[in-house]
């Protein structure tokens, strides 16, 4: 695999990146709970001399690096909490906490900018404008943007565009994944009680079986997908939970199937959960029991703007150079950056991290997920380089 030379200042910050990002995995948090990683960070900004502003939405943070030369502001975000997972590695910087890792990459983020930050403020005698970098909690959910963004992270002073990225093992160490447009889909999520009336499993006639029912809802909803939605537009709906019933010889009387729903165009975005609907209740007659459904529009479709887009994109040429391996990557996944992106020009894209030589190539959400490192000193330097490229500026003799 191809790797980009990094300039010194990137070079010389890699150690430092990798303590930052293992003990952040070591020590994980799930959203809004982010209390000792917040507090990390805050001592290292600091440290460093940068202005910050905690506690924004629960434990977010808001640095803002000001330089001394007249320009543009920049967002930069990253996300900071873990999931409900118990963590399967043998590393020393494994979780320490049980049921609870880092196993999407929000370590890596994290690490990638305080790196960044820790640069500009360095050389903020050459930074054109200011960048402010968005420490976020409760990406995996409940969702921490919106509350920032309500927060006024992005004013005082106002920002013109913002950049994200996410560490990503489905692409290879050296690889770049940015394309204009939708990214990432709507996250959306469901919920359906089926209310039918229980009784002995030995007396069929005399109860509504929930679990029956159910089972005629779950097969029906991946009906919508094939004969609704257009074949030519993205759309996924998965049923992830389906519980009933105690006993082997009792009829369920109820029934709760969850799922959620990915899309990216918004009259299919409007239509799903419809259809979802009209079948749960069409089944639901049918067979004589009621429900209740409950549908949550959770987080927006990321669009990437088409300028910041072309802006990454340059960016990543110029660090890789002429084989430079960059993907137009889109995905059902979901990411809440997107309320962000309502509101200013932005763009989030992708940093191949997986290795598979070295085992580092599971999937996302994996109890042994764990990425190439060296994916840390890469998200600095494209960072660098795209503030570079908004600002009109060089900062490549970076201290």
């Amino acid at each position: 695999m191809a790797l980009p030379t990094l300039r010194p200042a990137v070079q010389a910050l890699q150690p430092e990146l990798v303590t930052w990002r293992r003990h952040i995995h070591k020590y994980p948090e799930l959203g809004f709970r982010e209390e000792q990683t917040a507090a990390y960070i805050s001592q290292r900004l600091k440290s460093w001399g940068i202005p910050h502003q905690t506690g924004i939405a629960h434990t977010g943070i808001l640095a803002t690096i000001t330089g001394e030369q007249p320009g543009p502001t920049l967002a930069l975000r990253a996300d900071m909490d873990a999931l409900p997972i118990q963590e399967a590695n043998e590393v020393e910087y494994r979780s320490c906490l049980p049921n609870t890792m880092h196993a999407c990459g929000h370590d890596g983020h994290t690490a990638i900018a305080m790196g960044t930050a820790k640069l500009l403020q360095q050389n903020r005698q050459r930074l054109k404008g200011t960048i402010k970098v968005i420490f976020q909690p409760a990406e995996e959910g409940p969702g921490g943007a919106k509350p920032m963004l309500e927060a006024g992270v992005l004013k005082n002073p106002d920002v013109e565009g913002i950049l994200g990225l996410h560490l990503w093992n489905n692409r290879p160490l050296g690889s770049i994944g940015v394309k204009s447009g939708p990214s990432m889909a709507f996250a959306d999520r469901f919920q359906i009680e089926i209310l039918g009336r229980g009784g002995h499993a030995a007396l069929p006639h005399q109860t509504v079986d929930a679990i029956v029912v159910g089972a005629q809802i779950v097969s029906a909803l991946q009906t919508i997908v094939s004969r609704n939605v257009d074949p030519m537009l993205p759309a996924v709906v998965t049923v992830g939970r389906f519980r009933a019933g105690d006993a082997f010889n009792v009829v369920a009387p109820s029934a709760e199937i969850w799922g959620t729903v990915r899309s990216f165009h918004p009259d299919v975005a409007d239509l799903i959960p419809r259809r979802i609907e009209e079948i749960v209740a069409g089944i639901c007659k049918a067979y004589g029991a009621t429900y209740d459904f409950q549908f949550e529009r959770r987080y927006p479709a990321v669009l990437n703007d088409p300028a910041m887009a072309e802006l990454v994109e340059k960016s990543a040429r110029q660090v890789f150079g002429p084989d430079a391996m960059i993907i137009p990557e889109m995905t059902m996944g979901g990411e809440d950056v997107s309320f962000f992106m309502n509101e200013v020009p932005g763009c989030y894209f992708f940093v191949g991290s997986a290795n598979s030589e070295k085992g580092l190539d599971y999937p996302h959400h994996h109890p042994r997920f764990d990425f190439d490192e060296a994916a840390l000193g890469i998200g600095v330097e494209l960072f660098l380089r795209c503030i570079e490229n908004y600002t009109g500026q060089t900062l490549n003799e970076m201290n």
